[in-house]
């Protein structure tokens, strides 16, 4: 193949990705809906032509997903196993996409007894197929708790009567995954990076969309399969080349890797946890599991699902889909889906009974200005946390952060997923979107680590209706319910700090819608001219 031929098959792999229709449409359903992977592969099956059940414990989540008004969604919690008979009835394939990464002391039992009821509940309802996802690992050597959880998972799974494609994969590659994430920001915050010797491990990147690839086609495999399968690029690379390279694609200057003789995987995930958006619950065992080589132990895999028709994406080729993914601006899902007790459903809202009781606290302020149009207030408000930042004092918000990763919370380098744009259920920083009324209100509910329950609200009202220049009104409105002593005591040596953040807050924000506005209105004129 001479290089222009090249050229075109590296645009062909890169290009907008195409589904073909299913020869056999299923039913089926996916475990983990609304998961980093299930929210992909959701929409793919929809467009293979298959009729999908979606379940998950987030029911709102899954409402408010852009494929939710064409599936059939199911409450299922895996953690007691409620409503696992009737999402199965009928179904002939089950996607099992739940992992608790972020569980507790006792998770690898949890895990067990789930795949257990699952297996059983398959088998009582007719199920044709179990298609998991678990993590490549080399055998016989002593796994992470994370790790040893997944192949026991897979091997409940095998041996059950339903037939199982266990599909392993090592760091999935793709826009707001949580691999790509912990590279990505890892290879942004230093220049120089002294690492654990972990990082001269092997590892076999694999691209989100070859992972979905082999995950759509397990559900029209004709033949009976009831085994692991590795999938991989084939490119086999060492960590400390992962993070280097990365730095070289996103136009970076080169970074140097130092490999350091420290075992300690749980400071390294530490660190980790420090550097980069991932919470603590996540990167230590994220880091945890990256004490042995990723790499796949056959192909195997090729003589029951061909590879895509462009073919398996290499690390470079992945990056770069990602890295421009971000740019477009189309981030399905990102890592936060997967975080096992987060991905549950938006909870109550500040007026509901649930809370009648509880201490409640709130600060409440608002403001009127006829200085800026109410989109452009809610263009401010819609793109508020993370790089656009919270609009007042920035180094207080960062020490809270800081401090909430420590304790174990999610802290303020969470993130979002798009940054100008939100929808129910995405992370922002650490609050999560519990309702969003476009152009009028948005309501944040905390999930940092504190004694109580938090909310932030803002809403924007025209109070002079269709009046050019009308006045509107801005409102923000932070709750909390303290659960007891510590609680209560958390609010009051918080409200100093908000008596000066929160009003520099709505003042700031309308500062910066009138920016916007400005900016909007030169550059019309510029362009006029």
């Amino acid at each position: 193949m001479d290089q222009s031929q090249q050229s075109n098959a590296r645009q062909d792999r890169l290009g907008k990705e195409k589904i073909q229709p299913s020869a056999h449409p299923k039913k089926v359903l996916v475990l983990g809906a609304t998961g980093y992977i299930g929210g992909r592969l959701v929409p793919r099956l929809l467009q293979a032509g298959h009729e999908v059940r979606a379940a998950a414990r987030s029911v709102t989540k899954m409402q408010h997903a852009p494929w939710g008004d064409q599936v059939e969604i199911h409450y299922v919690d895996l953690e007691d196993n409620t409503g696992l008979d009737g999402a199965m009835h009928g179904v002939d394939v089950v996607y099992l996409l739940v992992h608790a990464m972020g569980g507790g002391g006792d998770f690898e039992e949890r895990e067990a007894e789930s795949a257990r009821q699952i297996a059983a509940a398959a088998e009582r309802e007719g199920v044709s197929r179990i298609i998991y996802l678990g993590g490549l690992h080399p055998e016989g050597v002593k796994l992470s708790p994370h790790m040893r959880s997944r192949a026991e998972v897979a091997r409940i799974l095998l041996e059950s009567p339903v037939n199982t494609v266990a599909f392993q994969a090592g760091i999935i590659i793709g826009s707001g995954s949580a691999s790509f994430e912990m590279i990505r920001h890892l290879a942004l915050a230093l220049r120089v990076m002294p690492a654990p010797d972990w990082v001269e491990n092997r590892v076999e990147p694999v691209a989100i969309r070859d992972v979905l690839h082999y995950l759509l086609a397990a559900a029209d495999a004709t033949e009976d399969i009831n085994q692991i399968l590795d999938i991989g690029s084939g490119e086999t690379m060492k960590y400390s080349e992962v993070m280097k390279e990365f730095a070289a694609i996103a136009g970076l200057k080169p970074r140097k890797v130092l490999a350091l003789p420290l075992p300690a995987a749980t400071l390294s995930g530490i660190w980790v946890g420090l550097v980069t958006p991932l919470p603590m619950t996540l990167t230590i065992p994220l880091v945890r599991s990256l004490q042995n080589d990723a790499v796949t132990n056959s192909r195997e895999v090729d003589r029951y699902i061909p590879q895509p028709p462009a073919g398996l994406l290499n690390y470079r080729e992945a990056v770069t889909l990602a890295l421009r993914r971000e740019h477009e601006g189309e981030v399905d899902t990102n890592w936060d889906a997967d975080m096992g007790p987060l991905d549950q459903s938006a909870g109550s809202l500040p007026s509901d009974p649930e809370w009648a009781g509880l201490a409640r606290f709130e600060d409440a302020r608002s403001t009127e200005t006829d200085q800026v149009s109410s989109e452009a207030l809610w263009e401010v408000i819609e793109g508020i946390g993370g790089a656009n930042g919270w609009h007042s004092w920035p180094l207080a918000w960062k020490v809270r952060g800081v401090w909430d990763k420590l304790v174990g919370g999610a802290g303020l380098n969470r993130g979002r997923r798009l940054p100008d744009t939100l929808r129910v259920g995405d992370p922002v920083d650490w609050w999560r979107v519990e309702k969003l009324e476009p152009g009028h209100r948005l309501l944040l509910r905390a999930e940092m680590k504190v004694a109580g329950h938090a909310w932030l609200e803002f809403t924007v009202e025209e109070l002079e209706p269709g009046k050019p220049n009308g006045t509107v009104r801005l409102t923000q409105r932070a709750v909390f319910y303290a659960q007891n002593l510590r609680g209560r005591l958390y609010w009051r040596s918080m409200a100093p700090f908000h008596r000066s953040i929160f009003p520099t807050m709505l003042e700031n924000i309308i500062e910066e819608a009138r920016n916007a506005e400005s900016r909007a209105s030169s550059g019309t004129a510029e362009g006029a001219r």
